[in-house]
């Protein structure tokens, strides 16, 4: 595991003597996340998809949890392709539920193939999910003057976040609350709440 150092309330320093969010506590697979996924725009449909899914499964866990995990997410839900998803029957949901590998809950893994069906509604009315979701980016009256952990924690779950859930959940869209909204937004690149000072932040703002 990788050292690190407090350098300033949220913020890191690791042994490549780089600047980073506190969040990914030193774990290099999830540090890797950090540095390479998390908040880079992403306009890419499947990958928009898999988020807004994994984000429901991770509901009472945590990302760290799902991350380990995603390979075998991949494997079982045909790497995310909607099309294909949206094709599963119930004795495929049966199958899931003994796959050890992803998280069992019927719940939400019958959501998930719920949802890859109105992903394709909505690449019907929209043209693609990317369309769709980069509707929702939030403006910049509602974004704090300065990205620091203690406004990142406050933010919560802010009105463009709340407005998404409520029409996702309109259009017949399961678990995804405004908390799963937010954290979507911000893994996808729809906001960078990459904290001041973090070397991702200044990288992703140029």
């Amino acid at each position: 595991m990788n050292k690190v150092q407090d350098l300033a309330e949220g913020l890191v320093v690791g042994d490549d003597g780089k600047c980073r969010c506190w969040w990914h506590g030193g774990e290099p697979e999830y540090q890797r996340y950090h540095d390479e996924e998390w908040g880079k725009p992403m306009h890419d449909d499947r990958r928009l998809f898999e988020k807004i899914c994994l984000e429901g499964f991770q509901a009472g866990l945590s990302w760290w949890t799902i991350l380990q995990r995603r390979p075998t997410f991949r494997a079982a839900f045909c790497d995310f392709d909607f099309h294909q998803v949206a094709k599963f029957d119930q004795a495929k949901v049966e199958a899931l539920l003994q796959d050890t590998d992803i998280i069992r809950h019927r719940g939400k893994i019958e959501a998930t193939i719920n949802n890859a069906a109105r992903a394709l509604e909505l690449v019907e009315e929209f043209g693609s999910l990317s369309n769709y979701f980069w509707g929702w980016q939030p403006p910049a009256d509602e974004r704090p003057a300065r990205m620091t952990k203690a406004a990142l924690i406050a933010l919560g779950a802010p009105p463009s976040a709340k407005a998404l859930s409520k029409d996702l959940k309109k259009r017949g869209w399961k678990f995804v609350g405004p908390t799963t909204c937010y954290a979507f937004m911000q893994a996808m690149g729809l906001v960078n709440d990459h904290l001041e000072g973090c070397f991702r932040r200044s990288d992703l703002a140029g």
